[in-house]
């Protein structure tokens, strides 16, 4: 029964991820919890599984020429600075405060997009 959850997982983040532009997380760190997955192993595996995700998704994308690459380009450097200071944060904070982060997150997200 385990295996079958996370095969639904996997197509729920993948549908997520190419509909919403790496959105897969959004889904992925709740239901990975939901299957006993501990918290900063969720976050961890959910950025872990949406890397390939978003790559098959940007490639998509960009053979419908959805998005422009000098669009991109400038925003990749302070991006991975931002990757790197979010995975030392992680190891410093605790899982209720990385799960409550995370749902502030989703709650501001989420009022963004049904108020605008």
């Amino acid at each position: 029964m385990k295996k079958a959850y996370f095969y639904f997982l996997g197509a729920v983040t993948g549908l997520c991820n190419g509909l919403f532009g790496s959105g897969g997380g959004i889904a992925a760190v709740p239901l990975l919890k939901k299957g006993g997955t501990p918290v900063k192993k969720a976050h961890a595996t959910s950025l872990a599984l949406t890397l390939p995700l978003s790559v098959v998704s940007a490639f998509f994308y960009a053979y419908e020429r959805s998005f422009r690459w000098g669009d991109a380009l400038p925003l990749i450097p302070l991006g991975l600075a931002g990757a790197v200071v979010g995975g030392l944060l992680m190891k410093k904070i605790s899982p209720d405060l990385l799960k409550r982060i995370f749902g502030v997150i989703l709650i501001i997200s989420g009022g963004r997009l049904l108020l605008t």
